[in-house]
């Protein structure tokens, strides 16, 4: 007998018939011979539609009481899965994220979870039940009520999955699995059969949406096994391990792209020793996330720093850096939007010199001019114009082969 964690995304549950389906696939595993532990979203819009509700009372509504407010969508969904699970003859029971023992951090809308007190969820297993957990929340020191942001479900199965020795933790969502780009804006995307933690990683952090980055990192940490896979169809997934066994013959195992890119520069800084860290420093007060970053001199020798933020945050990043443009003693702020992110990300590429020069070739050849460039071990990513962005992604992935199936992959 095994223990397993299944998690059910928003669209997974988006309706009744969903959850029916999600049913089934709880009772597979159960028929299997293992335990089943089963974590959920909320029912597809439900927590826009919450969102949407506070909105019309308040336009800055407090975070405690918006934390009490959306997790009330994973509960519907908990109760529901519960139903299905007993209408079908198999005990089952729901718990929230605090009822599950899930303690976190004081931060509302954006708790880390601390601890796991898995003691409750034990005994239930033993008298073989399905326990079904509300993803998303958890509990305070405090006692409060708190949330785990964006992706939150997913780093809640992830960590249900480390706090009880799950031999495995399946991620169901709409896609089949992680491609080696977006099939929706590339169609000889493929399905990859395995991937490591480290690019899987990369790729969650450089805008590939299939799983959350907190959710990648702390089934790193926990040394969790990962299978990502569809909801709807009896297929395998991806599996998410810490080397990938199989595809070992790719150099880039995938591509990740992001649109509405803005880029910064601050001209004429002097040459102030402590400019550059109060700078970045500056904007980490006021919670502007900063990603590239390049210091150059321009042709008329002014020297000049240049980042880029998303697009939402370009005119924040201007008004506070005006605001001390006196302390930061800068010349000038010059920005320029409709940019994009590109990006390819690869183990491979540890141990194959040329990677950067091999793709800075293909987009030369295209036209594409590469505005900012940052680089670690397993990836490379470039600052390029969003409306070249899917020529770039495309013309990418044929020159990487990432469209061709791979020779000697296990099955």
């Amino acid at each position: 007998m095994g223990l397993i964690v299944q998690k059910f995304g928003g669209t997974s549950v988006g309706s009744i018939e969903r959850i029916q389906h999600a049913a089934t696939r709880v009772i597979a595993e159960v028929q299997q011979g293992n335990q089943v532990v089963v974590v959920v979203s909320a029912m597809g819009k439900t927590t826009d539609e919450l969102v949407s509700l506070a909105s019309q009372i308040s336009s800055n509504p407090s975070k405690r009481e918006m934390d009490m407010l959306l997790t009330t969508g994973e509960q519907i969904t908990i109760s529901l899965l519960c139903m299905a699970l007993q209408e079908k003859g198999y005990e089952a029971i729901s718990l929230t994220g605090w009822q599950a023992g899930i303690e976190t951090e004081t931060v509302h809308g954006n708790a880390r979870i601390t601890n796991i007190e898995t003691e409750r969820i034990q005994k239930l297993l033993n008298k073989d039940l399905i326990v079904v957990v509300a993803g998303f929340q958890g509990m305070t020191e405090e006692k409060e009520i708190a949330t785990l942001g964006r992706g939150g479900s997913d780093t809640t199965a992830v960590a249900l999955a480390a706090a009880l020795q799950a031999d495995k933790c399946d991620i169901y969502t709409d896609v089949p699995g992680v491609f080696t780009t977006d099939p929706r804006y590339v169609k000889s995307a493929r399905k990859l059969k395995a991937i490591s933690y480290d690019e899987m990683l990369e790729l969650a952090n450089l805008g590939a949406g299939v799983l959350h980055p907190r959710a990648v990192e702390f089934a790193k940490n926990h040394h969790v096994p990962l299978e990502v896979r569809s909801s709807m169809e009896l297929e395998k997934g991806t599996i998410v391990e810490e080397e990938a066994s199989m595809e070992q013959n790719l150099i880039v195992r995938g591509i990740a792209f992001e649109d509405n890119v803005s880029r910064v520069t601050v001209v004429g800084m002097g040459d102030r020793l402590h400019t550059l860290s109060t700078i970045f420093s500056t904007l980490a007060k006021h919670h502007i996330n900063v990603d590239i970053i390049i210091q150059s001199a321009l042709s008329t020798g002014e020297p000049s720093i240049s980042f880029s933020v998303k697009t939402e945050d370009v005119q924040n990043a201007i008004d506070v850096l005006s605001r001390y443009a006196e302390k930061l003693g800068y010349e000038r702020i010059e920005h320029e939007k409709g940019l994009a992110k590109v990006s390819i990300v690869g183990s491979g590429m540890i141990s194959n010199p040329g990677v950067a020069a091999d793709m800075f070739e293909v987009l030369a050849n295209e036209q594409i001019e590469v505005k900012m460039v940052s680089t670690s071990e397993i990836k490379i990513s470039t600052v390029i114009k969003q409306a070249e962005m899917v020529r770039a992604v495309e013309t990418l992935h044929q020159a990487f082969q990432l469209d061709a199936e791979v020779v000697g992959a296990k099955s």
